[in-house]
Protein backbone atom coordinates (compact mmCIF):
# COMPACT_ATOMS: atom_id res chain seq x y z
CA UNK A 1 0.00 0.00 0.00
CA UNK A 2 1.44 3.37 -1.04
CA UNK A 3 1.67 5.92 1.73
CA UNK A 4 0.81 9.48 0.70
CA UNK A 5 3.40 12.00 1.85
CA UNK A 6 2.03 15.43 2.74
CA UNK A 7 4.17 18.29 1.47
CA UNK A 8 4.10 21.31 3.81
CA UNK A 9 3.48 24.66 2.10
CA UNK A 10 6.42 27.08 1.94
CA UNK A 11 6.49 30.60 3.27
CA UNK A 12 4.48 32.73 0.84
CA UNK A 13 5.28 34.55 -1.27
CA UNK A 14 8.47 32.70 -2.19
CA UNK A 15 11.14 34.05 -4.51
CA UNK A 16 11.52 33.29 -8.22
CA UNK A 17 15.01 34.29 -9.28
CA UNK A 18 15.50 36.00 -12.61
CA UNK A 19 19.09 35.43 -13.66
CA UNK A 20 19.07 37.55 -16.82
CA UNK A 21 17.04 40.60 -17.75
CA UNK A 22 17.74 40.10 -21.46
CA UNK A 23 16.91 36.39 -21.79
CA UNK A 24 14.41 36.28 -18.91
CA UNK A 25 15.17 32.94 -17.31
CA UNK A 26 13.33 32.19 -14.07
CA UNK A 27 14.78 29.68 -11.60
CA UNK A 28 13.77 27.96 -8.36
CA UNK A 29 16.37 26.46 -6.02
CA UNK A 30 14.34 25.20 -3.06
CA UNK A 31 13.36 21.54 -3.41
CA UNK A 32 10.50 21.97 -0.93
CA UNK A 33 8.97 24.76 -3.00
CA UNK A 34 9.40 22.73 -6.20
CA UNK A 35 7.75 19.66 -4.68
CA UNK A 36 4.86 21.70 -3.27
CA UNK A 37 4.23 23.44 -6.61
CA UNK A 38 4.21 20.16 -8.52
CA UNK A 39 1.86 18.45 -6.10
CA UNK A 40 -0.49 21.32 -5.32
CA UNK A 41 -0.44 23.68 -8.29
CA UNK A 42 0.58 21.40 -11.20
CA UNK A 43 3.67 23.47 -12.00
CA UNK A 44 6.38 21.32 -13.61
CA UNK A 45 9.20 23.45 -14.97
CA UNK A 46 12.40 21.86 -16.28
CA UNK A 47 15.37 20.71 -14.22
CA UNK A 48 18.55 22.23 -15.68
CA UNK A 49 21.23 21.54 -13.04
CA UNK A 50 24.29 19.43 -13.88
CA UNK A 51 27.15 18.02 -11.85
CA UNK A 52 30.27 20.20 -11.70
CA UNK A 53 32.39 17.29 -12.88
CA UNK A 54 30.09 16.57 -15.85
CA UNK A 55 29.17 19.93 -17.42
CA UNK A 56 27.88 18.24 -20.60
CA UNK A 57 25.38 16.10 -18.70
CA UNK A 58 21.99 15.97 -20.46
CA UNK A 59 20.12 13.27 -18.50
CA UNK A 60 19.17 12.94 -14.84
CA UNK A 61 19.42 16.69 -14.34
CA UNK A 62 18.90 18.29 -10.95
CA UNK A 63 18.40 21.66 -9.31
CA UNK A 64 17.76 24.42 -10.15
CA UNK A 65 14.34 24.25 -11.80
CA UNK A 66 13.68 26.60 -14.72
CA UNK A 67 10.13 27.88 -15.07
CA UNK A 68 8.44 28.86 -18.29
CA UNK A 69 7.55 32.58 -18.43
CA UNK A 70 3.88 31.62 -18.34
CA UNK A 71 4.38 29.60 -15.15
CA UNK A 72 6.28 32.42 -13.44
CA UNK A 73 3.63 34.98 -14.41
CA UNK A 74 0.78 32.76 -13.22
CA UNK A 75 2.41 32.22 -9.81
CA UNK A 76 2.95 35.96 -9.38
CA UNK A 77 -0.59 36.85 -10.39
CA UNK A 78 -1.96 34.30 -7.91
CA UNK A 79 0.08 35.88 -5.11
CA UNK A 80 2.25 32.81 -4.55
CA UNK A 81 5.61 34.19 -5.67
CA UNK A 82 7.64 37.33 -6.25
CA UNK A 83 10.24 37.72 -8.98
CA UNK A 84 13.57 39.15 -7.81
CA UNK A 85 16.83 39.77 -9.61
CA UNK A 86 19.29 37.05 -8.63
CA UNK A 87 22.41 39.25 -8.57
CA UNK A 88 20.80 42.13 -6.69
CA UNK A 89 19.19 39.83 -4.12
CA UNK A 90 22.50 38.10 -3.34
CA UNK A 91 24.38 41.39 -3.08
CA UNK A 92 21.86 42.82 -0.61
CA UNK A 93 21.78 39.57 1.35
CA UNK A 94 25.56 39.46 1.70
CA UNK A 95 25.63 43.07 2.92
CA UNK A 96 22.91 42.38 5.50
CA UNK A 97 24.62 39.52 7.36
CA UNK A 98 27.25 40.15 10.02
CA UNK A 99 30.77 38.76 10.29
CA UNK A 100 29.73 36.45 13.13
CA UNK A 101 26.98 34.97 10.96
CA UNK A 102 29.44 34.38 8.14
CA UNK A 103 31.93 32.66 10.43
CA UNK A 104 29.19 30.52 11.96
CA UNK A 105 28.06 29.46 8.48
CA UNK A 106 31.65 28.57 7.48
CA UNK A 107 32.07 26.50 10.64
CA UNK A 108 28.80 24.73 9.94
CA UNK A 109 29.90 23.84 6.42
CA UNK A 110 33.25 22.56 7.72
CA UNK A 111 31.46 20.48 10.35
CA UNK A 112 29.19 19.01 7.68
CA UNK A 113 32.23 18.12 5.58
CA UNK A 114 33.88 16.42 8.53
CA UNK A 115 30.77 14.38 9.28
CA UNK A 116 30.53 13.33 5.63
CA UNK A 117 34.17 12.22 5.54
CA UNK A 118 33.79 10.22 8.76
CA UNK A 119 30.67 8.53 7.43
CA UNK A 120 32.51 7.61 4.22
CA UNK A 121 35.41 6.22 6.22
CA UNK A 122 33.05 4.08 8.32
CA UNK A 123 31.38 2.71 5.18
CA UNK A 124 34.80 1.93 3.73
CA UNK A 125 35.89 0.03 6.85
CA UNK A 126 32.62 -1.91 6.94
CA UNK A 127 32.97 -2.95 3.31
CA UNK A 128 36.60 -3.98 3.93
CA UNK A 129 35.65 -6.15 6.91
CA UNK A 130 32.85 -7.76 4.93
CA UNK A 131 35.22 -8.52 2.04
CA UNK A 132 37.79 -10.05 4.43
CA UNK A 133 35.14 -12.28 5.99
CA UNK A 134 34.03 -13.50 2.58
CA UNK A 135 37.65 -14.12 1.58
CA UNK A 136 38.32 -16.07 4.77
CA UNK A 137 35.24 -18.23 4.26
CA UNK A 138 36.29 -18.92 0.69
CA UNK A 139 39.86 -19.90 1.67
CA UNK A 140 38.59 -22.25 4.39
CA UNK A 141 36.33 -24.02 1.93
CA UNK A 142 39.26 -24.40 -0.51
CA UNK A 143 41.40 -25.95 2.19
CA UNK A 144 38.71 -28.47 3.08
CA UNK A 145 38.35 -29.56 -0.54
CA UNK A 146 42.12 -29.87 -1.21
CA UNK A 147 43.16 -31.48 2.09
CA UNK A 148 45.00 -34.82 1.53
CA UNK A 149 43.45 -38.03 2.98
CA UNK A 150 44.76 -39.44 6.29
CA UNK A 151 47.45 -42.14 5.85
CA UNK A 152 47.24 -45.59 7.34
CA UNK A 153 49.12 -44.55 10.50
CA UNK A 154 46.60 -41.76 11.23
CA UNK A 155 49.22 -39.03 10.85
CA UNK A 156 47.96 -35.65 9.58
CA UNK A 157 51.11 -33.68 10.24
CA UNK A 158 52.02 -33.38 6.57
CA UNK A 159 48.57 -32.09 5.68
CA UNK A 160 48.62 -29.58 8.51
CA UNK A 161 52.10 -28.48 7.53
CA UNK A 162 50.93 -27.98 3.99
CA UNK A 163 48.07 -25.88 5.22
CA UNK A 164 50.18 -23.73 7.52
CA UNK A 165 53.43 -23.41 5.59
CA UNK A 166 51.93 -22.67 2.20
CA UNK A 167 48.78 -20.61 2.73
CA UNK A 168 46.62 -19.56 -0.16
CA UNK A 169 48.09 -16.71 -2.16
CA UNK A 170 44.73 -14.93 -2.23
CA UNK A 171 44.64 -14.74 1.56
CA UNK A 172 48.04 -12.98 1.88
CA UNK A 173 47.90 -10.83 -1.22
CA UNK A 174 48.17 -7.15 -0.30
CA UNK A 175 47.01 -4.58 -2.81
CA UNK A 176 49.45 -1.69 -3.19
CA UNK A 177 48.06 1.70 -2.27
CA UNK A 178 47.66 4.07 -5.16
CA UNK A 179 48.42 7.82 -4.86
CA UNK A 180 44.72 8.62 -5.28
CA UNK A 181 43.81 6.47 -2.26
CA UNK A 182 46.46 8.23 -0.17
CA UNK A 183 45.03 11.60 -1.18
CA UNK A 184 41.51 10.38 -0.35
CA UNK A 185 42.62 9.25 3.11
CA UNK A 186 44.18 12.63 3.79
CA UNK A 187 40.97 14.35 2.71
CA UNK A 188 38.94 12.14 5.03
CA UNK A 189 41.16 13.17 7.95
CA UNK A 190 40.88 16.85 7.07
CA UNK A 191 37.19 16.77 6.11
CA UNK A 192 35.54 17.08 2.75
CA UNK A 193 34.87 20.36 1.01
CA UNK A 194 31.10 20.91 0.91
CA UNK A 195 29.46 23.16 -1.68
CA UNK A 196 26.25 24.64 -0.23
CA UNK A 197 23.23 24.09 -2.46
CA UNK A 198 20.95 26.73 -0.93
CA UNK A 199 21.42 30.42 -0.11
CA UNK A 200 19.26 30.32 3.02
CA UNK A 201 20.97 30.16 5.39
CA UNK A 202 23.03 32.35 5.62
CA UNK A 203 21.11 34.83 3.45
CA UNK A 204 17.75 35.96 4.88
CA UNK A 205 14.47 35.06 3.21
CA UNK A 206 13.20 38.63 3.26
CA UNK A 207 14.72 41.12 0.87
CA UNK A 208 14.47 44.85 0.34
CA UNK A 209 15.08 44.53 -3.39
CA UNK A 210 12.30 45.75 -5.61
CA UNK A 211 10.37 43.06 -7.42
CA UNK A 212 11.03 42.60 -11.11
CA UNK A 213 8.23 43.20 -13.62
CA UNK A 214 6.10 40.28 -14.69
CA UNK A 215 7.37 38.17 -17.59
CA UNK A 216 6.49 39.50 -21.00
CA UNK A 217 4.39 36.80 -22.67
CA UNK A 218 2.17 36.73 -25.72
CA UNK A 219 -1.47 37.31 -24.85
CA UNK A 220 -2.90 34.34 -26.74
CA UNK A 221 -0.19 32.00 -25.49
CA UNK A 222 -0.66 32.98 -21.85
CA UNK A 223 -4.45 32.83 -22.16
CA UNK A 224 -4.26 29.25 -23.47
CA UNK A 225 -1.80 28.25 -20.75
CA UNK A 226 -3.97 29.74 -18.01
CA UNK A 227 -7.10 28.15 -19.45
CA UNK A 228 -5.59 24.65 -19.52
CA UNK A 229 -4.03 25.11 -16.08
CA UNK A 230 -7.42 26.12 -14.67
CA UNK A 231 -8.75 22.77 -15.89
CA UNK A 232 -6.10 20.89 -13.85
CA UNK A 233 -3.82 20.00 -16.75
CA UNK A 234 -0.06 19.71 -16.36
CA UNK A 235 2.05 21.45 -19.01
CA UNK A 236 5.68 21.33 -20.06
CA UNK A 237 7.59 22.91 -22.97
CA UNK A 238 6.69 21.29 -26.28
CA UNK A 239 9.73 22.13 -28.40
CA UNK A 240 10.65 18.51 -29.11
CA UNK A 241 7.19 17.93 -30.64
CA UNK A 242 7.03 21.20 -32.57
CA UNK A 243 4.38 22.84 -30.35
CA UNK A 244 4.24 25.32 -27.50
CA UNK A 245 3.00 23.09 -24.66
CA UNK A 246 2.77 19.39 -23.99
CA UNK A 247 -0.50 18.87 -22.11
CA UNK A 248 -0.82 16.02 -19.60
CA UNK A 249 -4.02 14.86 -17.86
CA UNK A 250 -2.00 14.18 -14.70
CA UNK A 251 1.54 14.10 -13.42
CA UNK A 252 3.96 13.22 -16.27
CA UNK A 253 5.52 10.59 -14.01
CA UNK A 254 2.26 8.65 -14.35
CA UNK A 255 0.69 9.78 -17.64
CA UNK A 256 1.65 10.36 -21.25
CA UNK A 257 0.74 13.69 -22.78
CA UNK A 258 -2.62 13.86 -24.58
CA UNK A 259 -2.33 17.11 -26.54
CA UNK A 260 0.18 19.20 -28.47
CA UNK A 261 -1.03 22.74 -27.73
CA UNK A 262 -0.49 25.77 -29.99
CA UNK A 263 -1.96 29.21 -29.28
CA UNK A 264 -3.65 31.33 -31.95
CA UNK A 265 -5.19 34.78 -32.03
CA UNK A 266 -8.94 34.88 -32.64
CA UNK A 267 -8.67 36.51 -36.09
CA UNK A 268 -5.36 34.90 -37.03
CA UNK A 269 -5.34 33.13 -40.36
CA UNK A 270 -4.22 29.51 -40.21
CA UNK A 271 -2.54 27.93 -43.18
CA UNK A 272 -4.25 24.75 -44.31
CA UNK A 273 -0.88 23.02 -44.50
CA UNK A 274 -0.33 23.84 -40.82
CA UNK A 275 -3.66 22.24 -39.96
CA UNK A 276 -2.86 19.10 -41.94
CA UNK A 277 0.72 18.94 -40.67
CA UNK A 278 -0.29 19.50 -37.07
CA UNK A 279 -3.05 16.92 -37.24
CA UNK A 280 -0.75 14.35 -38.81
CA UNK A 281 2.00 15.10 -36.32
CA UNK A 282 -0.33 14.66 -33.37
CA UNK A 283 -1.82 11.46 -34.73
CA UNK A 284 1.65 10.10 -35.50
CA UNK A 285 2.71 10.41 -31.87
CA UNK A 286 -0.69 9.31 -30.52
CA UNK A 287 -1.74 12.76 -29.36
CA UNK A 288 -4.20 15.40 -30.41
CA UNK A 289 -3.10 18.68 -31.99
CA UNK A 290 -4.83 21.36 -29.93
CA UNK A 291 -5.19 24.99 -31.00
CA UNK A 292 -6.78 27.68 -28.91
CA UNK A 293 -6.82 31.33 -28.00
CA UNK A 294 -8.79 34.09 -26.28
CA UNK A 295 -12.30 34.58 -27.55
CA UNK A 296 -13.80 37.91 -28.49
CA UNK A 297 -17.15 39.37 -27.50
CA UNK A 298 -18.99 41.68 -29.86
CA UNK A 299 -21.05 44.61 -28.62
CA UNK A 300 -24.20 44.44 -30.72
CA UNK A 301 -25.05 48.08 -30.07
CA UNK A 302 -21.70 49.74 -30.71
CA UNK A 303 -20.15 47.01 -32.86
CA UNK A 304 -16.91 47.07 -30.84
CA UNK A 305 -14.93 43.85 -30.36
CA UNK A 306 -13.04 43.12 -27.13
CA UNK A 307 -11.01 40.11 -26.04
CA UNK A 308 -12.27 38.14 -23.06
CA UNK A 309 -9.56 36.12 -21.33
CA UNK A 310 -10.81 35.81 -17.75
CA UNK A 311 -10.95 32.13 -16.78
CA UNK A 312 -12.88 32.93 -13.62
CA UNK A 313 -15.90 34.38 -15.47
CA UNK A 314 -19.00 32.36 -14.70
CA UNK A 315 -21.58 31.58 -17.33
CA UNK A 316 -24.30 33.44 -15.43
CA UNK A 317 -22.38 36.72 -15.64
CA UNK A 318 -22.41 36.73 -19.44
CA UNK A 319 -25.35 38.26 -21.22
CA UNK A 320 -27.16 36.07 -23.68
CA UNK A 321 -27.28 37.38 -27.27
CA UNK A 322 -31.08 36.87 -27.26
CA UNK A 323 -31.66 38.52 -23.88
CA UNK A 324 -32.87 42.10 -23.84
CA UNK A 325 -30.87 44.57 -21.80
CA UNK A 326 -33.13 46.01 -19.14
CA UNK A 327 -30.58 47.49 -16.74
CA UNK A 328 -28.77 49.70 -19.21
CA UNK A 329 -25.89 47.23 -19.76
CA UNK A 330 -24.66 46.50 -23.25
CA UNK A 331 -26.13 43.51 -25.04
CA UNK A 332 -23.31 41.17 -26.04
CA UNK A 333 -23.11 38.56 -28.76
CA UNK A 334 -20.75 35.89 -27.49
CA UNK A 335 -18.12 34.50 -29.82
CA UNK A 336 -16.61 31.51 -28.08
CA UNK A 337 -17.13 29.85 -24.74
CA UNK A 338 -17.90 31.26 -21.32
CA UNK A 339 -14.42 30.42 -20.03
CA UNK A 340 -12.78 33.09 -22.16
CA UNK A 341 -10.74 30.71 -24.34
CA UNK A 342 -11.85 28.45 -27.17
CA UNK A 343 -9.91 25.29 -27.96
CA UNK A 344 -10.13 22.85 -30.84
CA UNK A 345 -8.50 19.45 -31.14
CA UNK A 346 -7.53 18.16 -34.59
CA UNK A 347 -6.67 14.59 -35.47
CA UNK A 348 -5.70 13.19 -38.84
CA UNK A 349 -8.22 10.65 -40.10
CA UNK A 350 -7.14 10.25 -43.73
CA UNK A 351 -5.62 7.15 -45.23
Amino acid sequence: MTRRVEVPPPVLPFFIFRISSAIERYLLYDINVITWLRKTHHILGVLVGTLPQIPQQNVFLGLPLELMPEEARLLCENGLATIVDDFEWHQQGMRSITLEQRNAFVRGVAREGGDASKAAERRKLESTELAMKRLQIGSNSDRESTRSPIDNNGSTADAEAADTLFPSSTATRVKPRSPSESVEDSRCKEGWSITPTTAHPPLPLSSNSTGCPLPNVKTSRYALFRHLHAHDYYMSPGLRFGCQFLVYPGDPLRFHSHFLAVSMDWDEEIDLLDLVGGGRLGTGVKKGWLIGGPEKRIDRKSGSVTEHVDDNTSESSISSPNQDSTDGAADYCEVGSASGVRTFCIEWGGM
